[in-house]
């Protein structure tokens, strides 16, 4: 009886860790999942919300400018005013071994379509948007 009673306790700990590891990889999920709804429907606003302090925005092949998390909010506002979305999705998603997250998707437009590289970095405990570039195909 002492042995199951050991057991017991060893497997729900052994469940509260696999709880709490995999609750903090769907969070992280949830990140890009926002991201990319924001930018399918070309909320500014909305993508703002995951914007780091500084946010590193190249659009068109111009030259990469920071912009403040509120400039930035505005950059893209006028973006997706000038190129309404169609459509938005990630053709790929992944991790860097320093624990930088990124995405690469196509963004359509009715002005044309846009390869959207996004690069994701933790601060203060989650993840927020580092950079963004829209590359005209």
């Amino acid at each position: 009886m002492k042995n199951f009673k050991q057991i017991a306790v060893v497997f729900s700990l052994f469940l509260v860790a696999v709880f709490f590891a995999s609750g903090s990889a769907v969070a992280q999920g949830d990140v890009m999942g926002g991201v990319k709804s924001a930018i399918k429907v070309g909320s500014s606003k909305d993508l703002a919300r995951n914007f780091n302090s500084v946010v590193e925005i190249t659009l068109d092949g111009g030259e990469a400018t920071n912009y403040s998390s509120t400039q930035a909010e505005f950059v893209m506002k006028n973006f997706f005013s000038k190129n309404p979305p169609v459509d938005f999705s990630y053709s790929h998603q992944g991790a860097s071994d320093k624990g930088q997250r990124y995405a690469i998707g196509t963004y359509t437009s009715k002005a044309g379509t846009y390869t959207v590289l996004v690069r994701m970095k933790e601060s203060g405990g989650k993840y927020l948007i580092q950079s963004m570039n829209f590359i005209k195909d």
